[in-house]
This record gives C-alpha cells, structure tokens and sequence, in this order.
C-alpha cells in the first residue's frame, strides 16, 4: 500500500509555529528589558515596564523551548516513519 501523500494533520506544523513564535517573543522581552527598559539586577528589574518584560521572558522562553523541541521530536519521529514505510 503506498503512502498516503497528504497525511492529515497530527499537530507537528502548529507545535513548531507557535513555539517558535512563544520563543521569539520570549527573546523580544529580554532583548527589550535589556535596552529600552533599564535592564535588571539580582534584585529584579528596574522599572514597572521592566518587571513586565522580565515576566513574559520567563514565562515565554521556557514554555516555547519546550514546545518547539516537542514539534522537532514529532517532526523526526514522522520523518523516520516515512522512511520506514
């Protein structure tokens, strides 16, 4: 039996786009805190808008690392049964 050549979505393009995304915005926050608003110290953030970007970063890099690395599994895990079949 062949392969089906438009196999239906399990999810892998969306993991990858928003993880991505997640990601990006994670690394916007820092390079913003960074920058434009004050930076921070081992005691936080200088500013109230530096608290904000501070808290998105760390909610953001981790989650979207996370998400980004399920979708690259499930895209080699889907590669190598490709391969196999």
């Amino acid at each position: 039996m062949p392969a089906n050549p438009n196999p239906p979505s399990d999810g892998t393009r969306q993991l990858l786009q928003w993880g991505a995304s997640m990601l990006a915005a994670g690394l916007l926050a820092v390079v913003l805190l960074e920058t434009l608003l004050g930076g921070y110290s081992p005691t936080g953030a200088h500013t109230n808008a530096g608290w904000f970007a501070l808290i998105v970063a760390l909610m953001c890099i981790p989650f979207g690392g996370l998400l980004t690395t399920l979708g690259a599994a499930k895209a080699l895990r889907n590669r190598a049964d490709s391969r196999r079949r």
